[in-house]
């Protein structure tokens, strides 16, 4: 087995010790699991009746800016490891 040692930029070093990352993390649940659900009741009229224009937008904006966040830190990870 191999070590290796990555080096990134320091915003996203602070980005991942802060409690955002918390936040991102607790939202990463969310948006593998409840968003797509709360769309289904959204769609179906059963639930979230007359906020439908407020949860829709929110579950789009979790499900797809969510990965997003780890897209961006994970890309100097791979980066870094294929280079080895």
């Amino acid at each position: 087995m191999e070590k290796v040692t990555i080096e990134i930029d320091s915003t996203w070093a602070k980005i991942a010790r802060s409690p955002l990352y918390f936040a991102i993390v607790a939202l990463q649940g969310v948006s593998v699991s409840f968003a797509p659900l709360f769309l289904y009741w959204s769609g179906k009229g059963g639930y979230f009746q007359g906020y439908e224009r407020i949860v829709v937008p929110l579950c789009f904006a979790v499900i797809f800016l969510v990965p997003l966040f780890y897209f961006r830190l994970a890309g100097p990870v791979i980066r870094k490891l294929r280079q080895k």
